[in-house]
């Protein structure tokens, strides 16, 4: 369990994301990584961007094998970073939510209200119509 936080959090962010990238991968078609949900969990709130940014994925491609709806208890950390400090992640976790929403549909209602009251002018006006968009893209897709 530390071994895949060390991993996830390792200073060579290029090492991390291979990992990550192999985590996400393999949730697509296995539930083996299911069971460190609660650990993934744990680097929600880390501090460092890029690591929210593959923990945002990794819980979205674990969300079709949450049968113990552990995502419960995290989704109203998960939808803060709708407005997370970094516009980056803000946008990551908007496009992951597509994922969550299409494996958890009972929380499209929840997603959508966060969504419409999210108060998007802390972020430069360089980023705001493209979070705006990728708020439309994935709501599109949750409503479809």
């Amino acid at each position: 369990m530390q071994d895949i936080i060390a991993k996830l959090t390792a200073k060579d962010d290029k090492y991390a994301c291979a990992i990550a990238d192999k985590i996400i991968s393999e949730s697509q078609d296995t539930d083996e990584w299911y069971k460190y949900f609660d650990t993934f969990s744990s680097l929600l709130n880390h501090p460092k961007s890029l690591v929210r940014n593959r923990v945002l994925y990794i819980l979205a491609a674990n969300a079709q094998w949450d049968d113990e709806n552990r995502f419960d208890a995290i989704l109203e950390d998960y939808l803060a970073h709708i407005t997370d400090e970094k516009p980056i992640t803000a946008r990551q976790c908007i496009k992951a939510l597509v994922q969550v929403g299409m494996a958890k549909p009972q929380y499209i209602p929840r997603i959508l209200s966060c969504f419409h009251g999210a108060d998007l002018s802390k972020y430069k006006d360089s980023m705001r119509p493209l979070i705006e968009k990728d708020m439309e893209e994935t709501e599109r897709l949750l409503t479809e």
